[in-house]
């Protein structure tokens, strides 16, 4: 019997042209009734602005009602998978991204890029490199055919360390690249959009699966939320690039020049991950979705705090919103890769 193929769900599989659309009716606003939107850039609570803090909101919390703590008991079963996967995501990935940064950014692109800009583009490539993937990596481990039960307990692990790793490496890779770091802001901004939510996710869980079950919270509930983290996203790209719009007018290949490290970072962490696992014998099933996790990003939590820390019309914020922009087809890229090297 043929086995039938795995497909990615409608809005993440054209989630790259949602994202395009959003960013040209963004730059079409900002051109043509900028002045009337500015308003909302300055709605701010503590530097942190409300509407885009609804939205992140409504974004993240449908991916940690994904996320069971429970399942971190099974963390002694193949322990060698979520080792690499700790190693990749803590240890090289936030360094690597942070290289490319900076050897683009102030090196390659200096004849076009000021310093101080280039400081800036390289604090939102350190956000994204920080914050390993959340969500997404279980649409990638089921088109790789991953197992399920080791990708939550990856992805579980993972959201439990961001809450006391990101801000001390965020704080150092920023920190080398003598950009000020306002802590306040950036413990604000982890405790606002990763330990609520997940907080807060954690506990929904829990009380709707007493309630109705494991299968009713899987199969009814949580694809009606869905929709809603997507919807969030496009319509934060719509502000962000509102408020950026004359900007990028002015340098249409901005976007293009932002995107090479990106796209090269992404592969360099998936070979890492992906043969240091073929080294570990790990079964492919572990392995891809260990690949998977390292090479994608938790962008958004990666654009609220840059929002928070630069505004929502630097161009920090716009590095993190360019890696929206490119992750799907290129981690749809690796998701073939993976398939056509399974073993």
């Amino acid at each position: 019997m043929k086995q039938q193929r795995r497909q990615i769900g409608f809005f993440e599989k054209y989630l790259s042209l949602w994202v395009a659309l959003c960013i040209a009716t963004g730059i079409l606003i900002g051109n043509f009734a900028g002045d009337s939107v500015q308003f909302l850039s300055r709605l701010e609570f503590f530097g942190v602005n409300i509407p885009v803090a609804v939205l992140v909101w409504l974004m993240i919390y449908p991916m940690m009602l994904q996320v069971d703590f429970s399942s971190i008991k099974n963390i002694g079963k193949r322990p060698k998978g979520l080792v690499l996967t700790l190693v990749i995501n803590w240890l090289i990935k936030p360094f690597t991204m942070a290289f490319f940064a900076w050897i683009f950014f102030s090196k390659i692109y200096s004849a076009i890029i000021s310093p101080e800009l280039a400081g800036e583009y390289i604090a939102g490539a350190i956000l994204l490199g920080a914050a390993p993937c959340t969500a997404m990596v279980f649409v990638w481990s089921y088109l790789t055919d991953g197992d399920p039960n080791y990708t939550l307990v990856q992805v579980s692990v993972n959201d439990l360390i961001i809450l006391v790793a990101f801000v001390p490496i965020v704080g150092l890779l920023l920190g080398i690249t003598n950009i000020e770091i306002p802590y306040i802001t950036l413990i604000a901004s982890v405790l606002l959009f990763v330990v609520i939510p997940l907080a807060a996710g954690y506990f929904t869980h829990k009380m709707l699966v007493r309630k109705n079950g494991e299968e009713w919270f899987k199969n009814e509930f949580l694809p009606k939320f869905k929709p809603v983290s997507i919807f969030a996203l496009l319509i934060t790209l719509v502000l962000l690039f509102a408020f950026q719009g004359n900007n990028i007018s002015e340098k249409p290949l901005i976007i293009l020049l932002i995107a090479v490290p990106l796209i090269i970072q992404t592969y360099f962490i998936f070979f890492i991950a992906w043969f240091g696992g073929r080294k570990l014998k790990l079964p492919h099933n572990i392995n891809s979705p260990a690949a998977m996790i390292g090479a994608s990003n938790f962008f958004e939590l990666a654009v609220a705090v840059a929002i928070a820390l630069f505004g929502l019309q630097s161009t920090a914020a716009l590095v993190t919103v360019v890696g929206v922009l490119v992750e799907v087809p290129v981690m749809l890229s690796l998701v073939a890769l993976a398939n056509r090297w399974k073993y």
